[in-house]
């Protein structure tokens, strides 16, 4: 133990040496505004029956099908499993509800994903069951990728880097990272994302989806405790549920429902057997991408240290995207990152490229390197994806000898906060934290859903629009990202098309419906 004790002193004074010391937290004085409004009881009882209208029709539909009384079209014939009328609620939802707007999803794109990009156009002659292309492309301002730095470009450092990469390494690794699949852009890459978070070490993986659902079955397992918060991530609860641990979910960003849990937790111990849990596991995001909410890190240490517990952050939409330097919400909060046991994120949203690290002490990133199923059996990721994201990232810490990164987070900041501002001044019913990226407007009804998508595309703007399931049932969204390459007149421009559909979809946040219908 003591040998290992001097190896990591040892390697944590290289990562130092090297790029220099982690800059020293500043604990933040002031609590971040974040916004939630109630959704009127109005909306929320118009939303309801809009669903029940469509669930209605789509029973009369399936029972006139059913009995021969409706022909089936040849696309209906082809697709004739999701007719077979058992009460299976997903094939109803599918040929029913979605089918008809699936028009609104699923866009294709045959450009860099910018600031602005190129969609394919398309058309059915079959009621949506498929998709024709016409040949064309549509150029619209893009509202919908995860491009938070503008890091995705396909001229500049990170593109140079990357086709070159491409000569040198190829387009694969054909390998794992146990086997033959380990670069020494890879290490380069581990080393400096771990200094960049604060952490002794990390392990990068080729899929971000991937590096939750695969590694927390790794960290936890039968005879432990995960206590999740309710909008967690797909990855993440798919994580949870692999790794045999008992789950308990937490009210969203509730401090004090999270101690409530984890004191009857200690207290009573595993079911039946009454015996202590063997870990208890906290896992939350950083930027929930569905509510634009930060976590609330330091209740949510305080409460971890009182209960002995260790907390998983999922850093995937903060990590680059919040903080004065970049560094996620644990620079937001002025935290000490050593009070984050597992710090998790992925390289798909700020820094333009894919895959995921998980950054932490080095006895956990070594048993990771042993236990976790993407570091064993996975491909590891390519060398040209590798590099970019290596290159994104030392213009963000400035070793490119610029401050082309500085400017790049003041100016996603900079968007964040004028097009919350605006979209408030609007009326609109925003959702999440003043400085969070991820911006959704709530539109309530499913059909108000649907016409929003399809009037901004015409507009040429390319906006993704979020409902039930993905979101609760009357709680249906436009969900805009913002970017450092948006311009503000591309902001001013996105911000009067949503202001007059606003107005004809009645979906601002009024005192009075009423009087808008009769005015």
């Amino acid at each position: 133990h003591a040998h290992l004790l001097v190896i990591l002193v040892i390697m944590a004074e290289s990562l130092t040496e090297k790029y220099g010391p982690y800059p020293t937290p500043k604990r933040r004085t002031k609590a971040p505004k974040e916004s939630f409004q109630e959704i009127p009881y109005f909306r929320a009882v118009c939303t309801y029956i809009s669903y029940v209208v469509g669930v209605f029709l789509g029973y009369c539909s399936d029972f006139l099908k059913n009995y021969g009384l409706i022909k089936l079209t040849t696309a209906e014939r082809s697709h004739d499993d999701l007719f077979k009328m058992g009460m299976d609620l997903e094939q109803f939802f599918q040929r029913n509800l979605y089918r008809k707007v699936k028009d609104c999803w699923n866009r294709p794109i045959c450009s860099v994903p910018g600031a602005e990009f190129e969609i394919l156009d398309r058309f059915s002659d079959d009621h949506f069951w498929t998709f024709k292309f016409k040949g064309s492309t549509t150029k619209a301002l893009n509202l919908g990728s995860y491009n938070y730095l503008g890091f995705a470009e396909n001229t500049g450092l990170c593109a140079e880097a990357a086709m070159k990469a491409t000569y040198e390494y190829g387009a694969g690794s054909c390998s794992s990272r146990r086997d033959l699949g380990t670069l020494d852009v890879h290490k380069e890459l581990e080393g400096l994302i771990a200094w960049f978070v604060g952490k002794p070490a990390a392990l990068i993986y080729g899929m971000g989806f991937a590096t939750n659902s695969t590694n927390i079955p790794a960290l936890v397992g039968k005879g432990s405790l995960i206590v999740s918060d309710s909008m967690n991530h797909s990855s993440l609860i798919l994580g949870a549920r692999l790794s045999g641990a008992a789950i308990r979910v937490f009210k969203h960003n509730d401090s004090k429902d999270l101690e409530k849990i984890l004191r009857k937790a200690v207290l009573e111990g595993q079911p039946r057997t009454h015996r202590p849990w063997k870990k208890i596991l906290i896992i939350v995001e950083g930027v929930y991408s569905m509510e634009g909410s930060v976590a609330n890190l330091p209740e949510i240490i305080a409460i971890k240290k009182k209960y002995k517990a260790y907390l998983y952050l999922d850093e995937a939409h903060s990590i680059g995207a919040v903080g004065e330097t970049g560094r996620g919400v644990v620079e937001y909060w002025g935290v000490d990152p050593a009070d984050i046991d597992i710090m998790m994120g992925t390289f798909t949203k700020s820094f333009g490229g894919c895959g995921g690290y998980i950054a932490a002490n080095y006895e956990i990133i070594n048993h990771l390197r042993l236990h976790s199923h993407s570091a064993t059996y996975g491909t590891s990721m390519s060398g040209p994806v590798a590099l970019q994201i290596l290159t994104c990232l030392k213009i963000i810490v400035g070793h490119d000898g610029t401050d082309d990164g500085k400017k790049r987070i003041k100016q996603l900041a900079d968007n964040s906060r004028y097009f919350r501002k605006r979209l408030a001044e609007m009326k609109f019913i925003v959702y999440g934290n003043e400085d969070s990226p991820v911006v959704p407007i709530l539109v309530y009804e499913p059909a108000k859903l649907v016409y929003l998508s399809r009037e901004m595309l015409k507009r040429k703007i390319g906006i993704v629009v979020v409902g039930y399931p993905a979101t609760p049932i009357v709680e249906s969204r436009a969900r805009v990202c913002l970017s450092a390459a948006h311009t503000r007149e591309m902001l001013d421009f996105a911000l009067k098309e949503i202001d007059e559909l606003g107005d004809i979809l009645m979906i601002k946040d009024t005192t009075n419906v009423f009087n808008i219908w009769f005015k």
